[in-house]
């Protein structure tokens, strides 16, 4: 039986809004949140997730502040970050990179990046 994923979505844009609607709150579902926060989610609510795809420009903490925070964390490191950004700066691609993203994409999305971002994180074993 297929264990069921979980993906946190993280995105300022309404429009592609999954869950998250910036890093601080992604790290409340998370768990990683400031614990003095009355609004943030309880510790029964935290989320497990599987793999985390955040948008790099947000405002309040950017989605590469958000990866470092979630590499930094025991429970969350080995969780797979993926970068998108509408920008393609290879500064920016490499600095995600070296702080241990999975994937760096650009947006819009295509199917193509979806099926290889699927593959990747399958290992593409057939």
């Amino acid at each position: 039986m297929e264990e069921e994923l979980h993906v946190l979505a993280v995105d300022d844009n309404l429009i592609d809004l999954t869950t998250a609607e910036n890093g601080i709150r992604a790290l409340e579902y998370l768990g990683l949140g400031d614990p003095q926060q009355t609004d943030s989610p309880s510790t029964n609510n935290v989320i497990k997730v599987n793999l985390i795809i955040t948008d790099y420009c947000m405002p309040g903490m950017t989605g590469f502040e958000l990866l470092k925070i979630v590499k930094e964390s025991s429970n969350l490191k080995e969780v797979p970050v993926v970068i998108l950004s509408s920008e393609n700066i290879p500064t920016r691609i490499n600095k995600c990179f070296a702080s241990g993203a999975q994937m760096f994409m650009q947006k819009p999305l295509k199917l193509s990046d979806v099926e290889k971002l699927k593959c990747h994180l399958l290992n593409c074993r057939s």
